[in-house]
């Protein structure tokens, strides 16, 4: 019980200190990103996903993300905070996962060729932190690619 205090208690200072950096308007994140190419571009015949975690919030908490199911050989990789990873898909309805203290999901509908951006949203959990994850118009996602560092790549095609 001693040890779990002290996690708890840990774990709301990381939250504390990991406060929400604002972000800059639609216009200076387009500005930014003009003419900006993301690092890795869909091979032919595949799409890119890219998972984007720029919060700072609960950042010692790993992000796992699978691509169609929850089963180990589908995980991509994971993200802390701000922090991204990309994998490639084929074409076609995929569901992309990310697992935290909860389990959050989003489906896409890729084209070859396509460069999909997903956010994932950190928010206080009971134990650690919870996440949900959302779509992200092309500035946005490039933006984070753009001022973010690679997390851990598992690997790039499921």
């Amino acid at each position: 019980m001693k040890n779990f205090k002290g996690f708890l208690a840990l774990l709301v200072v990381a939250f504390a200190l990991g406060g929400c950096a604002s972000l800059p308007s639609p216009e200076k994140m387009q500005a930014a990103v003009a003419g900006y190419e993301v690092p890795h571009l869909p091979p032919e015949g595949k799409a890119v996903v890219y998972v984007v975690r720029p919060s700072s919030l609960g950042g010692l908490i790993r992000f796992n993300v699978f691509v169609n199911d929850k089963e180990a050989e589908s995980e991509m990789g994971y993200t802390r905070s701000s922090q991204y990873i990309y994998f490639f898909v084929e074409p076609g309805e995929h569901q992309i996962l990310s697992k935290a203290e909860n389990w959050a999901e989003t489906n896409i509908s890729a084209e070859a060729g396509d460069i999909i951006f997903i956010q994932q949203e950190p928010q206080m959990g009971i134990i650690m932190a919870r996440n949900s994850l959302f779509k992200l118009q092309e500035y946005e996602g490039k933006y984070h690619v753009k001022t973010n560092s690679l997390g851990t790549v598992i690997k790039t095609e499921k």
